[in-house]
């Protein structure tokens, strides 16, 4: 079996041709919406989500909106997405500081997006990735977890440890495509319940594949 970055590399290729980039999950229009409908993802999936931010942005259109308003009128719009009580609460927390600190705009920087309520590495991964075009991490989600595990990349569950070993590994260059083909492929093919090992096109490279 060839090395982790060899491994790793060869994946990314296949998976790459596997998976022609479709656009983001999570439909959005500026970095700020991109913010609410990623903590509204949390345990939920982004077609949920999806259905419940055209309404929801409709109405409150910037921060200043969602921050004026009280997460119990919040919490009405986003109570399918579940959790809707912490939801709630850290999305007009998180805008309020955005308006108070950072002028009425999602700021772009590691440190600033993890001060604000609700947001974690994952989530400011993405923000940056997706809102910004910069690559400061790997978004580590329910799929790459799975999915490092299985080919034998990780041997933790432990999301920062995690991003941290794929980091050394992965070029830097794929950093923010890792968590989407991971995410693609793992609701395609590498179905948590029962993974299709039998049309799995990175099942060479796979520890969990090879043993099956």
């Amino acid at each position: 079996m060839p090395t982790a970055s060899k491994r790793i590399n060869k994946i990314l290729q296949i998976l790459e041709r596997e998976y022609p980039y479709e656009g983001s999950f999570l439909k959005h229009r500026n970095p700020f919406q991109l913010l609410v409908a990623t903590i509204l993802s949390a345990q939920c999936t982004d077609k949920r989500v999806n259905k419940v931010t055209p309404a929801l942005f409709k109405k409150y259109g910037t921060p200043s909106d969602f921050a004026n308003t009280t997460p119990t009128e919040l919490e009405q719009m986003v109570f399918s997405t579940g959790f809707y009580h912490a939801k709630a609460k850290n999305i007009t927390a998180s805008c309020k500081k955005i308006v108070n600190e950072f002028g009425g705009k999602v700021p772009n920087t590691m440190e600033a997006l993890l001060s604000l309520p609700g947001v974690g590495r994952k989530t400011a991964n993405i923000i940056l990735y997706k809102g910004f075009g910069k690559n400061e991490g790997i978004a580590v989600d329910t799929h790459v977890i799975r999915l490092s595990n299985l080919i034998g990349l990780v041997k933790t569950k432990n999301q920062g440890k995690i991003e941290r070993e794929l980091m050394a590994i992965v070029p830097k260059g794929y950093w923010d495509k890792l968590t989407e083909l991971f995410i693609r492929h793992g609701r395609n093919v590498c179905i948590a319940r029962r993974p299709k090992c039998g049309k799995c096109a990175i099942r060479q490279y796979c520890d969990y594949g090879l043993a099956q």
